[in-house]
């Protein structure tokens, strides 16, 4: 079992939530394509707030996708970079309910369910069983254009066949 920290997440002067909060989709730059997440605060504004800023300090530039199965995961796992601290709370069920569909993004987690961090994942398939596992996988974002799927199925292949798929880099727009 994983014990989960718990550090304050520090937003920082330049990443308030209000400044975050400017951003309503990410672009993601990887070695196969780009893929543009179109944010839901209305379900998730906390965790939008915690990814936005991770995104503005360039902690998934450089980092990977790793595992392809029911959905593609990337985060920081494996790259000796620490995440900036813990989400305070999983907001699968306090905002806009969005299930775990296809094109869907959420965060990974322990089997704690307030112990989400950067993690996250895109769902390949319906996964209805993640709105519930856990206390819920909070959705918090959806690929926005047909593109941005060709881009997840082929990221999809990549890891099956060669174990990863780099990530370049992240903007919030």
């Amino acid at each position: 079992k994983h014990a989960c920290r718990r550090p304050s997440l520090s937003l920082g002067p330049r990443n308030s939530p209000a400044a975050v909060m400017a951003a309503s989709k990410l672009v993601m730059s990887t070695a196969c394509g780009d893929i543009t997440l179109a944010l839901r605060p209305d379900s998730a504004p906390i965790t939008c707030d915690y990814i936005v800023s991770a995104v503005k300090k360039g902690l998934y530039d450089g980092k990977t996708f790793y595992r392809s199965d029911f959905v593609i995961q990337c985060g920081l796992h494996g790259s000796g970079v620490e995440p900036p601290g813990n989400l305070p709370k999983n907001e699968t069920k306090t905002g806009t309910f969005l299930s775990n569909k296809p094109g869907t993004c959420a965060i990974a987690h322990w089997v704690v369910p307030d112990c989400g961090n950067t993690e996250f994942f895109i769902n390949l398939q319906e996964n209805k069983h993640l709105d519930e596992a856990y206390g819920g996988y909070c959705v918090f974002a959806e690929v926005a254009d047909q593109a941005s799927f060709d881009t997840v199925g082929k990221i999809a292949q990549e890891v099956k066949t060669k174990g990863k798929v780099t990530v370049l880099k992240v903007e919030a727009a």
